[in-house]
């Protein structure tokens, strides 16, 4: 890759210092002093990344960015401006930057974020033209079900249990911690049974007045009964989140509905009819509730003929990968952006971590480095700093190879390159690894020799006919 890059400034230290920049780094360039000579220049060539003042005589950065992105909106742009304010940044970001830069800033972070820039370039170039090759496919409908996903044996064990209890009628108790997606699951058993036609209704115990979960789950006879869960949920699954929360009186009523199919609003002396399934859940040790008094043994007993327990993210950590990429792609659906893509680095450590808030806390970190990072390969200073400094075993287990790369050997280096492979279910690593490191040597050794081919062969312990194979192999010519 070659790309062509501009830069856009008045101040002529600037275009001095990017010049010898641009050129120690091999990377073809022009340079302009103001956006009216790029716009003439554009009609002749395109550049794949332009980096600009954002205040400058005629036209300024905000402007040349609409201009240029009228001919091209694939093109990124780099913004610099003195006026390192807020308002500024903002500005910058919302007419569709790439990245800012205030001044004055290192040119080699500069030049890094340029390299970034230009493979956004090429990534986005190939994307499109892949959608234009592709024959429109059908949309597919984002549910809930679809994140329940994982190749563990753990998930594997509840894929089972949904199989085969979602025929049946039965009560089903959900264990797991909060964000393990206990609602999925519920979700998942109805829409894969015999009440898939009827109304899935789902009522939380914590997000709900205590006085006045009776009355929205069985109703008031002096209201519209129809409005109550049991009503609206009449035929269909009533799933009901953290059980474990509800009052008493609530749990008393519950078991006579489970028992005898009838329950008795509030205010009615005269039991009424329903028919529906009862799905539960629970974050709590209920058996521990039941020793303490605030939880009915008869209801959970009730409850517990079918209980599925669904196992933290951090007992099924090779399922951080698939989930990832997946939260991944949704989230760049729904706010129109190319896919972000975790590093092998980041996959590693993201796979040690002890994940509190489960696959929702994964979830809500796919849905800010979607946002919040530029280009499509997502590093690990890109992730929220409560995760790299998070005091836990799991991430002073990691540190060593990825937060800290000064003290890490190549060795380690590699190894947390093959487990991001191995956590990606990336086969043939090796025939990927051995070209590369085959490269980085013989690259290294050239430069070492001024490209002297007989005396980079002899370190190399090659053969001189080896060099000349290998380099043209490589596309090192």
């Amino acid at each position: 890759m070659n790309p062509m890059i501009w830069v856009i400034d008045d101040d002529a230290s600037i275009r001095f210092v990017f010049d010898k920049a641009l050129a120690a780094n091999s990377i073809t360039h022009r340079l302009f002093e103001n956006g009216e000579a790029a716009l003439e220049a554009i009609k002749h060539e395109t550049p794949d990344v332009i980096v600009s003042d954002i205040r400058m005589p005629g036209i300024d950065g905000l402007e040349l960015i609409n201009a240029v992105h009228d001919i091209d909106e694939n093109i990124p742009f780099i913004i610099m401006t003195a006026h390192s304010d807020l308002s500024a940044a903002i500005d910058a970001y919302e007419e569709g930057s790439f990245e800012y830069l205030p001044k004055p800033f290192d040119i080699e972070q500069a030049i890094s974020v340029i390299r970034r820039a230009a493979v956004h370039r090429v990534n986005m170039l190939q994307m499109l033209n892949q959608k234009a090759k592709a024959d429109v496919a059908p949309v597919t409908e984002q549910t809930e079900e679809a994140e329940i996903i994982g190749k563990s044996p753990a998930m594997q064990e509840v894929f089972k249990f949904i199989g085969r209890v979602s025929k049946t009628d039965l009560p089903v108790l959900i264990h797991g911690e909060v964000g393990t997606g206990r609602g999925q699951v519920a979700k998942a058993l109805h829409n894969h049974g015999e009440r898939k036609g009827y109304k899935f209704v789902s009522l939380n115990m914590t997000s709900i007045p205590q006085e006045m979960v009776k009355y929205e789950l069985f109703g008031d006879i002096s209201k519209d009964l129809s409005q109550s869960a049991i009503m609206k949920a009449d035929g269909g699954t009533l799933f009901i989140n953290e059980i474990s929360d509800m009052p008493m009186d609530c749990q008393n009523r519950l078991l006579q509905l489970i028992q005898k199919q009838e329950y008795s609003p509030i205010g009615s002396t005269e039991p009424m009819h329903a028919n529906v399934r009862i799905i539960a859940s629970t974050s709590h040790d209920l058996e521990e509730k039941i020793a303490n008094g605030t939880f009915n043994s008869d209801l959970y007993y009730r409850l517990n003929i079918i209980n599925i327990n669904i196992p933290p993210l951090r007992d099924r950590n090779n399922d951080i990968p698939m989930l990832a990429k997946h939260f991944l792609a949704q989230s760049a659906a729904d706010s129109h952006t190319e896919p972000k893509k975790l590093t092998s680095e980041v996959l590693v450590f993201l796979c040690r971590l002890p994940w509190p808030g489960n696959v929702r806390q994964l979830k809500n970190l796919c849905k800010y480095l979607t946002i919040m990072v530029t280009g499509r390969d997502i590093q690990l200073v890109d992730l929220p700093s409560e995760f790299l400094h998070a005091n836990t075993p799991q991430n002073k287990a990691v540190s060593p190879v990825t937060a800290n790369k000064e003290n890490a050997s190549w060795q380690d280096l590699l190894r947390t390159w093959v487990d991001g492979k191995l956590k990606s279910g990336e086969h043939d690593i090796l025939a990927e690894a051995v070209p590369e490191f085959e490269k980085v040597m013989l690259e290294a050794t050239l430069t070492f020799t001024g490209n002297h081919k007989q005396e980079s062969a002899k370190l190399l312990g090659w053969g001189r006919n080896t060099l000349t194979r290998k380099i043209k192999e490589l596309n090192l010519s």
